[in-house]
């Protein structure tokens, strides 16, 4: 099986986690600055091209009644131009609280503010593409339809 890509989309970052390769474990990668979509899909395409990765989970910022988020528009974008230029499957994974969660876990970790800023966006991709793996191997689906 080969691995999946996690992507948390922000207006400065898109944080990157990666599955192992029996895709049951979400590892953190990397936090790639935004640069402008085609400089962040040819990051994007090597990324992917050097892992032989087929698949992406891509964060869907919902607020907590269920309606988009903010950055729903966005993260849409993003999740269409990785199907339409890198040829991958997207899923998209409610991240409703991943940032939270990233956040809590730095906090008990005893994490530095600076050190946080610095690996929070990566955590956060890690948390949704977690969730994404644990729920696909329950069989119990995993994807949303995207409400942008």
């Amino acid at each position: 099986m080969a691995q999946i890509l996690g992507i948390d989309v922000g207006t400065k970052t898109l944080g990157l986690a990666i599955s192992d390769d029996g895709a049951t474990v979400a590892l953190p990668h990397s936090t790639l600055k935004r640069r402008g979509m085609r400089k962040d899909m040819a990051a994007l395409r090597e990324l992917v091209e050097d892992r032989g990765i087929e698949e992406a989970v891509v964060g869907l910022p919902l607020n907590l009644d269920g309606s988009p988020g903010a950055m729903a528009e966005e993260s849409g974008v993003v999740a269409a131009r990785l199907e339409s230029e890198l040829s991958l499957t997207v899923h998209r994974w409610d991240e409703r609280m991943s940032t939270v969660a990233a956040e809590r876990v730095l906090l008990e970790a005893d994490i530095s503010r600076k050190r946080r800023k610095q690996v929070i966006d990566k955590l956060a991709a890690t948390i949704i593409l977690q969730g994404f793996l644990d729920r696909r191997l329950l069989g119990q689906g995993a994807c949303f339809e995207d409400p942008v």
